[in-house]
């Protein structure tokens, strides 16, 4: 090891959502935590909406209030949602949720990614452990019996006890590593955007299933409401390329005109949609988290509630690593973090995934199956509990932080 290196105990990759919330949930450690991010994220509010957006359950509010940053996605604009309304374009069968059948007083919220990221990087400068840097674009990793070395592209080398990647499905820190990724394109395109609707959304998330994938009006204030239209990708470009008025009836149309006439649109952009998972999500001094472990079709909204999930799970386990005096980056470590969290994030991948293959099938029996099955749920409250408390994030295993309980 140089004596010019620079060493840190933990490096993370990746300063969105998932790297930033697992740096917060670092705070006020004895760990010396270093933040890299190879481009400037979007922290700036403005009266627009942004395109993306994501579902925060109650689990994922509570690691946020945890970490200290959830005041400030209040501050900024969240939009709870207290019920779901769900339903078949090809028969009638639907399911109604309702966050007062458990007791609660909502489901969760609607919050735009750039709220949240703004949220998180401004606990992270209020944070004397937490070191931040941007750009810092990484090109040679090293894995050493003791330590992690990279180097960046400002020829700088840093150690660490544990380097995190927490960049994306694109993760640079997982190919680098060599860890094996499984998994298909969707042949989906996610078109988003945000719309004003003649009726109130009513803090409603609304979900039409279409042979072609699935249409989501998520409330957000005002109003407003965010689109998740789930299609094809020829049709998605056609979408895309139509003009406002058209998208305008085209969306109302697909929508059934649940909320009236849309009043107003927003830009709109297409993503494509994937499934990966990773065969490890741990090596020697190194651990993946959200989307660099695992991305799935979004229509759940769980993609990024399984990745706060890691990060909880992650930080419990770093906490008590350090606590025991273990080495945070040994394997035996790790391990107790895979496990933890592939036990929890397989089920929720495999069934989405079946979901989706589910309601995009046309064969007539498979609509009987899932308008009757969709309607027997409906009926029976019993049989809806168990998919409301999965919707919310309290599965059976939390992590202390998803819990609202400190680590220390």
């Amino acid at each position: 090891m140089s004596t010019q290196d620079q060493q840190y105990d933990v490096v993370i990759v990746g300063a969105g959502m998932v790297g930033a919330a697992l740096a917060c949930a670092l705070a006020e450690t004895s760990l010396k935590v270093l933040v890299l991010e190879g481009k400037t994220p979007e922290l700036t509010h403005t009266h627009q909406y942004d395109l993306r957006v994501s579902a925060i359950t109650v689990a994922s509010q509570r690691l946020f209030e945890s970490i200290g940053a959830w005041q400030g996605m209040v501050q900024r604009r969240v939009s709870p949602f207290r019920e779901m309304q769900v339903w078949d374009a090809t028969g009638n069968g639907s399911i109604h949720f309702d966050s007062a059948e458990l007791g609660e007083p909502l489901l969760g919220h609607i919050i735009e990614n750039s709220v949240i990221t703004a949220a998180l990087h401004e606990r992270m400068q209020q944070l004397e452990n937490i070191d931040y840097r941007c750009p810092a674009i990484c090109q040679v990793m090293e894995n050493s019996p003791d330590a992690m070395r990279v180097t960046l592209a400002s020829g700088e080398v840093l150690t660490t006890r544990l380097l995190v990647g927490a960049d994306g499905s694109q993760s640079w820190v997982r190919r680098q590593a060599g860890i094996p990724v499984r998994g298909w394109d969707y042949d989906h395109t996610a078109v988003v955007t945000y719309v004003k609707t003649e009726h109130d959304p009513a803090e409603t998330a609304w979900q039409r299933f279409m042979p072609d994938g699935p249409l989501a009006f998520l409330p957000l204030t005002d109003g407003y409401s965010s689109i998740v239209w789930s299609t094809d990708p020829e049709h998605a470009s056609y979408l895309c390329g139509l003009e406002e008025a058209s998208f305008r009836i085209a969306l109302e149309d697909a929508f059934e005109g649940r909320l009236g006439r849309i009043n107003e649109c927003g830009p709109r952009a297409g993503y494509p949609l994937r499934f990966k998972m990773t065969e490890h999500y741990v090596q020697a001094h190194l651990a993946l988290v959200g989307d660099a472990a695992h991305t799935m079709h979004p229509l759940a909204g769980q993609g990024v509630n399984l990745g706060l999930a890691d990060v909880a799970a992650l930080a419990e386990v770093i906490v008590d690593a350090v606590q025991q005096r273990y080495d945070i980056g040994g394997e035996r470590v790790l391990r107790r973090y895979e496990r933890w969290r592939r036990a929890d994030n397989l089920p929720m991948l495999a069934t989405v995934d079946s979901f989706k293959r589910l309601f995009g099938s046309d064969m007539p029996a498979v609509r009987w199956l899932r308008n009757t099955g969709m309607s027997i749920v409906d009926r029976i409250g019993p049989l809806r509990q168990p998919l409301l408390q999965q919707a919310m994030g309290m599965t059976s295993d939390l992590p202390k932080l998803s819990r609202g309980i400190p680590l220390r």
